[in-house]
């Protein structure tokens, strides 16, 4: 039995969260550009979950942009899927099976963009949400009046001027416009693109203005890893237990974050917020990004060599590990939150802190600190430097457990160039493959037997770092060489303790 509406009736699971008949009945308010597993995994359960609490009231017309593949899944399952949340909150596991249904259709931009800018002359419509991934976004000179045009920009100019035609130029006819790419300002470019683009192919004046002074474009970001579809063991597994088949289950983390930037207004036509404080809505939404960027991938950055060298595979292994558990608490808590570059309270910095070793913990997420370490260097420079230099303006000591992290990625990254041009390293009898713009510097650098100078070499290099010279830094040079001999000498694991 596929999962489906009519088959809704016959499915009797004990915890699945099924969805009421009325649901199908609620106006479509909201178009989207996308059908990746982020947005169902995220936003359009965040929709689903406000339908069922008779908040929002909305369903999702989803615009399937890419030329490969159909809608076929979608269609054979009227757009129900059953997103399955596991993990850990407050120190305790989380398990919720929800069958989602807010999306109304998915259309495809080849086949259904005459039905797309239908939709958008629709009065109903209140609200875009995008995800295109990073590439997305960007300025594709052409055609804006092609069926569909090339671009996601394009597309959306397209969709606005349709509306505008219909509907007129008035405050009313506005959209609430939220793009989820990952890219800082994500809201901001697409607008300028927009935009351009307008100018570009000559759109009138009043149609440009009505788009720059009633159209609200908002920065967002968004934070649950979504792994996607199950693999196929566990979807035999899970169709014995649920008695139906489902060609477009995810899964989740428990965790989920989507920041908006925006006003009153934006607050009151995205009433959805309202269900799940897993939404959050402010004026500036940079606290959130700074939040992510040093406690999340920050903690994730510095602790992953440490990890890696002491043989862990997974984070989730490492965390299993109570000296690795007590290290990455230590670094977090008493090292990072302290010296976030933005001005943020401990007890906020805290938490977040509290609820990020959570989801290190989660048993359901295999992530591998190999495929962490890809950049290394870069996530350095832009993670984790600004903290360092952040702790040297209150205090004239270097931080423990940072020394270490930075200490362990020196030695993670000694490495020598193999017959394929690939730099690959060795630890605990085991090669690695090192992927890394920078991994060259370092190689050149570890050629110096003497370990003084390795360290010396590699801190004073200012392009790796992003301008400051790391040696300039009291006691940091000196401690990051004495803890990389300690791991050279006596491993990992010791230097831990």
């Amino acid at each position: 039995m596929i999962l489906s509406k009519g088959n809704l009736k016959g499915i009797k699971v004990p915890g699945l969260t099924v969805p009421d008949a009325k649901l199908f009945e609620l106006p479509e308010k909201v178009l989207q550009f996308g059908t990746g597993v982020l947005l169902r995994g995220l936003p359009d359960f965040f929709i689903d979950k406000a339908n069922r609490a008779g908040i929002f009231n909305g369903r999702i017309v989803v615009v399937k942009s890419t030329d490969t593949g159909s809608s076929a899944e979608f269609d054979d399952q009227d757009s129900l899927y059953t997103l399955g949340i596991k993990g850990i909150v407050d120190g305790k596991k989380v398990e919720e099976d929800i069958i989602c249904s807010s999306i109304s259709r998915v259309l495809t931009a080849g086949k259904d963009w005459a039905a797309i800018l239908e939709f958008a002359r629709n009065p109903d419509l209140q609200v875009v949400i995008s995800n295109t991934t990073e590439v997305g976004i960007q300025l594709v000179e052409g055609d804006v009046h092609k069926a569909p045009p090339v671009s996601f920009p394009g597309k959306l100019l397209a969709v606005l001027h349709a509306r505008y035609e219909a509907l007129g130029s008035g405050e009313a006819s506005g959209l609430v416009i939220v793009p989820t790419e990952l890219i800082v300002d994500n809201g901001k470019k697409l607008k300028a693109i927009v935009l351009e683009l307008a100018s570009q192919n000559d759109f009138d004046k009043d149609f440009i203005n009505w788009v720059d002074q009633y159209n609200y474009f908002c920065d967002s970001l968004v934070d649950r890893i979504v792994p996607g579809k199950p693999d196929a063991k566990t979807i035999e597994r899970l169709e014995d237990q649920c008695g139906y088949s489902d060609n477009l289950r995810i899964a989740s983390e428990a965790y989920s974050l989507w920041a908006i930037q925006g006003d009153e207004k934006v607050k009151s036509v995205l009433s959805f917020a309202k269900a799940d404080p897993g939404v959050v809505i402010e004026p500036d939404i940079e606290i959130f990004r700074e939040l992510k960027l040093r406690l999340l991938n920050g903690t994730h950055t510095l602790s992953c060599a440490v990890a890696f060298l002491s043989g862990f595979k997974t984070v989730k292994e490492a965390m299993e590990d109570p000296i690795f558990s007590v290290f990455i608490t230590q670094l977090s808590f008493n090292e990072i939150a302290p010296a976030i570059p933005y001005q943020v309270s401990q007890e906020v910095a805290h938490d977040f802190a509290a609820k990020v070793l959570d989801r290190f913990r989660n048993p359901h997420i295999e992530h591998q600190w190999i495929s962490i370490s890809a950049q290394y260097s870069s996530k350095m420079k832009m993670r984790v430097i600004p903290v360092l230099m952040q702790h040297y303006r209150t205090e004239t000591t270097p931080p423990e457990n940072m020394t270490l992290g930075f200490a362990a990625f020196i030695r993670f990254m000694k490495t020598v160039k193999n017959a394929k041009g690939e730099y690959v390293g060795t630890s605990n009898d085991q090669e690695y493959k090192v992927t890394d713009d920078n991994a060259a510097i370092f190689a050149e650098a570890w050629k110096d037997e003497n370990t003084d100078h390795v360290v010396h070499s590699l801190l004073s290099n200012e392009n790796l770092w992003g301008g400051p010279n790391l040696i300039i830094l009291p006691g940091f040079e000196e401690a990051v060489a004495k803890k990389l001999k300690h791991i050279l000498h006596d491993g990992i694991l010791d230097p831990v303790k």
